[in-house]
């Protein structure tokens, strides 16, 4: 019974709650912002539906995961930028505004490329002919659980903007409890099998929390992106929506498998660390070139 009420309500609550709580911060004009600022939106998505799952695949293959984790580490790669990217591209001098036009074309996209990346992994990793996969039935869920609750979070924006401003915060909060004692019971589930899983898993999904960072920072440099802009990418595309990959692995409707969950659940403690780091850096970075920006024209 445990097991049932965190996989069929506690986790699917915490997730409508998150995403209901990005609706609230969202309105129409952040999709057609989209128009203001082509390259950097066009240069993430790439990164993000494209490089990143292509990196990850790398990453399972190199270091040789079981098929089941394997599959995990692939729907992480193929989830949309986390909500907590906004709070992390505020503290480090990103521009916020690119990433909530990010944070809103990903999640509609994300509805579309996630069963596909998903799909082509089991085939690929599990290749045994088990229907676990998301068929058009499992597909339509998907959209439902990432689209629906944000536009939900949308209308009520836009017909009490005063009311979407004070829940904010009570939102976040809530859906940070209920999302804890999910992964909590989650754990417990898996206590005598965890210490395995993240030995086999945890330097992986360290690696890729890097390799998201980096890519998502110096492609848009690459191609002349101005500064700000390259740190609000990297942060929306280095910080994964752990709890939507989870959900989909734990849903008993959708993938109902604990052990794929455990790669998004393990990434979801390690990325903390490393989008600081990447934070510091960057920020380190900034300050020096700064600096040094008046010797360079007085010269």
């Amino acid at each position: 019974m445990q097991q049932s009420v965190l996989t069929t309500v506690m986790l699917p609550a915490a997730l409508a709650l998150i995403m209901f709580g990005l609706g609230l911060s969202l309105t129409p004009r952040d999709f057609a912002n989209v128009a203001t600022r082509p390259k950097a939106v066009v240069i993430a998505l790439v990164a993000q539906v494209l490089l990143l799952p292509a990196a990850c695949f790398g990453l399972v293959v190199l270091f040789d995961l079981e098929p089941l984790l394997a599959v995990g580490m692939m729907l992480l790669a193929a989830s949309p930028g986390g909500t907590t990217a906004n709070l992390y591209s505020h503290l480090f001098g990103g521009d916020v505004a690119l990433n909530v036009t990010l944070t809103a074309v990903n999640s509609v996209l994300a509805a579309f490329t996630l069963p596909v990346v998903v799909n082509l992994s089991l085939a690929h990793f599990v290749g045994d002919g088990q229907d676990i996969g998301l068929q058009a039935d499992k597909v339509v869920q998907v959209f439902a659980i990432v689209l629906v609750p944000v536009a939900i979070g949308m209308l009520v924006r836009r017909f009490a903007m005063a009311f979407a401003d004070r829940m904010d915060k009570p939102v976040r909060i809530l859906s940070a409890v209920v999302l804890a004692v999910v992964i909590i019971g989650a754990i417990v589930q898996e206590r005598e099998r965890i210490g395995g899983y993240i030995a086999a898993v945890g330097l992986v999904a360290l690696l890729f929390s890097a390799i998201s960072l980096t890519v998502g920072y110096w492609l848009p440099r690459l191609f002349r992106v101005e500064r700000r802009q390259a740190i609000a990418s990297g942060m929306e595309i280095g910080i994964h929506n752990s709890t939507l990959a989870i959900t989909i692995a734990l849903s008993p409707s959708l993938l109902g498998n604990s052990t794929m969950a455990v790669p998004p659940a393990v990434y979801g403690v390690l990325m903390f660390g490393t989008t600081l780091v990447f934070g510091y850096l960057v920020r380190r970075r900034r300050d020096i070139t700064e600096a040094d920006e008046p010797l360079t024209a007085d010269t």
